[in-house]
């Protein structure tokens, strides 16, 4: 049997602006945005290259939804980006005020730095080591 993670929910305040910081600032591709009733749309984003994963973007319900809008971790990193040309996309973050929360260093795995988006969720933003790059 062959499994894999086809979407992960993140909830955000609005569809629009979501949609503009993800596609404009990180340069993610929109994959679907389909109206599923007056309040509700299914929005799917990725990064260039994703071959399988992308983000469903959620807008909240409701007043307990909206509580975690930002933190749906509970302050740790939540999500993993992953780049093969680090320090040419680092730079274009950058010019874009990407908000970068650490500095970055090389460890055992890669380089990386922490960045927060839109709405405060933590992202490692990372160029594995070459020893340690993910097999499609």
């Amino acid at each position: 049997m062959k499994q894999h993670l086809a979407h992960l929910s993140i909830v955000v305040r609005e569809y629009d602006e979501a949609i503009d910081y993800y596609t404009k600032i990180l340069d993610f591709k929109l994959i679907e945005d389909t109206v599923l009733s007056p309040e509700k749309r299914w929005v799917l984003v990725a990064p260039p290259g994703a071959k399988e994963c992308a983000l469903l973007l959620a807008k909240a319900a409701n007043e307990e939804q909206a509580k975690y809008i930002g933190n749906q971790t509970g302050g740790r990193v939540f999500l993993f980006l992953f780049t093969d040309d680090f320090w040419s996309d680092y730079k274009k973050m950058l010019e874009r005020k990407v908000a970068f929360i650490s500095e970055p260093k090389q460890e055992t795995h890669g380089t990386v730095v922490i960045f927060e988006d839109l709405y405060g969720n933590k992202w490692d933003f990372i160029q594995p080591s070459n020893a340690n790059k993910v097999k499609a």
